[in-house]
């Protein structure tokens, strides 16, 4: 079926009517009184001020926030109810989002509100959030002067409405759409709480045999210190060399607590400190009960990466001794280096610190034979973790088609 008979017969023969936004629905800009800081309060009768960042990305409402202002202050502003929406006009201009709540809005927010005898307000959230809808907000700022999305241009977007004539019918079909966009969605939610519930359950799995197979008894193994089994060489700053034309990816606590997905680079001539094949990469520098701290990254290849400020490298000193990946996995988020983190200090180890810490020296060959089953597992977890990155990806894709199909009324040549 194509397209065009899809959506012909959803309409089932009706006509669709299209007006301007500002004939249908109130639109106003927000207001924020001033100075916002007098009307900041604590009190619980205060009203829900919202503002920029209040807003999550991927969400459909507004549900709390984080301040509230005076009623005098409120006044000043624009009070909204549950079921209005509101539209960023300058930072990420043209998100919308539902109000779930009562509350005044910042300057920085469009309010649109009393359209509901034409529009069902979960239809006209699916249209503002089509890509067509991003076109035109694109191509009006584009071809004028201003630089942000203006009350004036919000009023003008032509809005489809299904057999005009007929308010009940035309609420009906736009909630028919609305189901079939919602069912969309609960279909992707679904999905995403199974791979995640899978991809939970394999990194427990995981945990649980890395401690099992990392934990030696004092009898039954020779303990040393790392600074007996490898060098320590502190990382040098790189951040005024990043450049969107490099070719070495620096290794940065964001880029190893990340596994390599947020990665900045730099110029080959530019490297201050090249980590080397075999190398250990290690955070010496994060938040309180930060996920970094004295995580590791192994380096696989020369000439790859170079290791940034707060960085160190482990270069192990006889791998006849001791394996590299063996000392990786050992290091990676070790409890004698967490212990250093109180909680509410941000924690710096120290190179003493990391030289002090005592590691397990079993033969070689049960270190190759540890380090096979957990490179199995990480590769395991590697594996879902990128299948429901994908999956995810796909469904976006799917909805975003259905959503474009669903909304893509005839239009005429005059609007």
């Amino acid at each position: 079926m194509s397209n065009i008979n899809y959506l012909e017969k959803l309409l089932s023969g009706v006509n669709v009517g299209w007006k301007a936004f500002g004939e249908i629905a109130k639109i106003q800009r927000g207001a924020s009184p001033r100075p916002i800081s007098k009307f900041i309060t604590d009190d619980e009768n205060g009203v829900p001020w919202i503002k920029i960042g209040d807003t999550k990305s991927g969400s459909k409402y507004v549900q709390t926030t984080a301040q509230k202002i005076t009623k005098e202050g409120a006044k000043k502003s624009r009070i909204l109810n549950p079921g209005d929406f509101i539209i960023s006009n300058s930072m990420s201009f043209g998100r919308p989002y539902i109000l779930n709540i009562k509350g005044a809005i910042h300057d920085g927010w469009a309010s649109i509100s009393e359209f509901g005898d034409a529009l069902n307000s979960d239809f006209l959230y699916h249209y503002l959030a089509s890509q067509s809808v991003q076109n035109y907000w694109l191509s009006k700022i584009n071809s004028g002067s201003v630089s942000n999305l203006n009350v004036d241009i919000i009023k003008t977007l032509p809005i489809p409405i299904p057999c005009p004539s007929n308010p009940k019918k035309s609420l009906e079909i736009q909630g028919e759409i609305v189901r079939i966009l919602d069912t969309f969605t609960e279909l992707t939610a679904e999905l995403t709480a199974e791979l995640t519930a899978e991809l939970t359950a394999r990194k427990k799995q995981y945990n649980y045999y890395r401690d099992q197979l990392l934990r030696f008894d004092d009898g039954d193994v020779e303990w040393k210190t790392l600074e007996e089994i490898a060098h320590f060489q502190n990382a040098k700053a790189h951040e005024r060399l990043v450049s969107p034309d490099g070719d070495v990816a620096l290794l940065t606590s964001k880029f190893i607590s990340t596994e390599g997905k947020s990665a900045r680079f730099i110029k080959t001539e530019d490297v201050l400190t090249p980590a080397l094949e075999n190398d250990v990469a290690m955070v010496m520098s994060d938040l309180p009960n930060g996920r970094a701290l004295a995580k590791t990254f192994f380096v696989d290849e020369n000439g790859r990466y170079a290791a940034n400020q707060r960085v160190c490298l482990l270069r192990v000193k006889d791998p006849s001794l001791y394996s590299h990946r063996f000392l990786h996995y050992m290091m990676n988020r070790n409890c004698q280096l967490l212990a250093y983190d109180n909680g509410m200090d941000q924690t710096h180890l120290k190179k003493d610190w990391i030289l002090k810490v005592s590691i397990p020296l079993p033969p070689l060959a049960e270190q190759i034979r540890i380090v096979a089953i957990l490179d199995n597992f990480d590769e395991m977890s590697r594996s879902i973790d990128d299948s429901l990155a994908k999956e995810l990806v796909l469904r976006k894709k799917q909805y975003e088609y259905y959503r474009d199909l669903l909304l893509s009324f005839p239009k005429p040549e005059a609007v």
